[in-house]
C-alpha cells in the first residue's frame, strides 16, 4: 500500500500501547518497530508484530521505519529527536516538548538543521469536535471572541501506575519538568493557536500543591491574552477527583457561546453546543464522535510524511513558542509551594 506508512515508537509505555499503536494500525499503517529498555515492554511490541529494540541505533536502522513517535518521559525527548533529525526520519514528539526549555530550544535547532518533518504530539488539533469549533468561529458563529475558557484535570497520585511495575515518572520534576502545569497546560495553550489562528503572546501562572503528597505542582491556573486582546484561562489539575466534571472548553463571543465537554483527553467522542447571545437558546452542534484524536493525528501526520505540501501544518518553531510560554508560566508563580496532607478522593 503505497500510502500505508512504517512507524516506530520510542517509549513504549501507556499512552503509546492503549493510543498510538491501535491508532497507527486503524490508519492503514503499520507498527514496525519499537525501541524501549524494558524487556516487557518489547516484549508486547512483539505481541502486535513490531521488533524491539533495546537502543536507539537499532530503530534507526530498521529501512522501513519513516515515522518515529516520540513518548518517552520528557528529559529524554532532546536526545531521540536530535537522533533521529541526524537519521532523516520524521518526528512525532510527545508534549512537551521537553522537561527543560534549553532542551526543546536546541531540539528545534536541530530541526531546523537537518529540514526534516516534526510536529509535536499536540493531539488535540485533531478532535473533530475541536476542528467544528475552529470551523464555526472561522464563520463568525459566535461573533467577535472575547474569551477562552479551558478547565483540563485528573487525580494523578503518587502510586498511579497504567502498566504495573511502571514508576509515576508524571510527578519527578528531573524527568517530567514540573506537575500538572507542565502536562496539561500545554494542550491548552496549543489548541488556543489553533482555534483562533492566533498564539497567546502574555501569560502567568498560579500554580498550587494542594492535595497530592509530591513535590511538584497539583493544580495551576494560567492566563492569557493573544495579539488580538482575546483573555484565555486554563484550569490544570491533578486533584479533581475523575468522576467529577473536568474536561471543559468554552469559547466565548460576542454573538454566542460555544461549549465542548468531554472531548479533551484521549478518547473519541464528547459534546458540543452553541448558546446564542441573542435568544439564550442552546443548540447541539454535530461532529464525527467515533474517530480519535489520536487516530487524525496519525493520519494526518501521515499525509504530511508522503506529501510536502502538508508540512506546513508541524512547526518546530511555534511549538518552541508554546514551550516557551510554559517556562514564563513557571517563572510567574511562586515556587516550592508546601504540600498539605493528601487529601483522598471520596468512595
Amino acid at each position: 500500500m503505497p500510502d500505508s506508512i512504517g512507524w516506530g515508537i520510542v517509549g513504549f509505555g501507556w499512552v503509546a500501547r492503549d493510543f498510538m499503536a491501535p491508532a497507527i494500525r486503524e490508519a492503514g499503517h503499520r507498527l514496525v518497530a519499537v525501541c524501549d529498555p524494558g524487556a516487557e515492554a518489547r516484549a508486547a511490541a512483539a505481541a502486535l508484530g513490531a521488533r524491539g529494540h533495546a537502543d536507539l541505533a537499532g530503530l534507526i536502522a530498521e529501512q522501513a521505519v519513516e515515522a518515529v513517535y516520540v513518548a518517552t518521559p520528557n528529559h529524554l525527548h532532546r536526545g531521540a529527536v536530535e537522533a533521529l533529525a541526524e537519521s532523516g526520519k520524521a518526528i512525532l514528539c510527545e508534549k512537551p516538548m521537553a522537561a527543560a526549555l534549553p532542551d526543546a530550544e536546541a531540539m528545534a535547532a536541530s530541526v531546523a538543521r537537518t529540514g526534516i518533518l516534526y510536529g509535536t504530539a499536540f493531539d488535540q488539533r485533531h478532535h473533530p469536535a475541536h476542528k467544528l469549533l475552529r470551523d464555526e468561529i472561522r464563520a463568525g458563529r459566535v461573533g467577535t471572541v472575547t474569551a477562552v475558557r479551558i478547565v483540563y484535570a485528573c487525580w494523578l497520585d503518587r502510586g498511579w501506575t497504567a502498566i504495573p511495575g511502571q514508576a509515576n515518572w508524571r510527578i519527578d520534576e528531573a524527568q517530567a519538568g514540573g506537575g500538572a502545569l507542565m502536562d496539561l497546560a500545554p494542550h491548552g495553550l496549543d489548541l488556543t493557536d489553533f482555534l483562533l489562528d492566533e498564539p497567546i503572546l502574555d501569560v502567568t501562572a498560579l500554580t498550587q500543591a494542594r492535595a497530592q503528597d509530591y513535590a511538584v505542582d497539583d493544580g495551576a491556573l494560567v492566563i492569557g491574552r493573544t495579539g488580538s486582546g482575546v483573555l484565555a484561562s486554563l484550569h490544570v489539575a491533578y486533584n479533581c477527583p475523575d468522576a467529577l466534571p473536568r474536561r471543559r472548553l468554552e469559547i466565548a463571543g460576542t454573538r454566542g457561546l460555544l461549549v465542548a465537554t468531554d472531548t479533551m483527553g484521549q478518547e473519541a467522542g464528547g459534546r458540543v453546543t452553541f448558546t446564542s447571545g441573542a435568544t439564550g437558546e442552546s443548540v447541539p452542534l454535530p461532529f464525527d464522535a467515533a474517530a480519535s484524536p489520536f487516530l487524525e493525528q496519525v493520519r494526518a501526520f501521515g499525509r504530511s510524511v508522503r506529501d510536502p505540501a502538508g508540512r506546513d501544518a508541524w512547526s518546530a518553531a511555534r511549538d518552541l513558542h508554546t514551550m516557551r510560554l510554559l517556562a514564563r508560566a513557571y517563572a510567574a508563580s511562586p515556587s516550592h509551594l508546601p504540600a498539605r496532607s493528601p487529601v483522598m478522593p471520596a468512595a
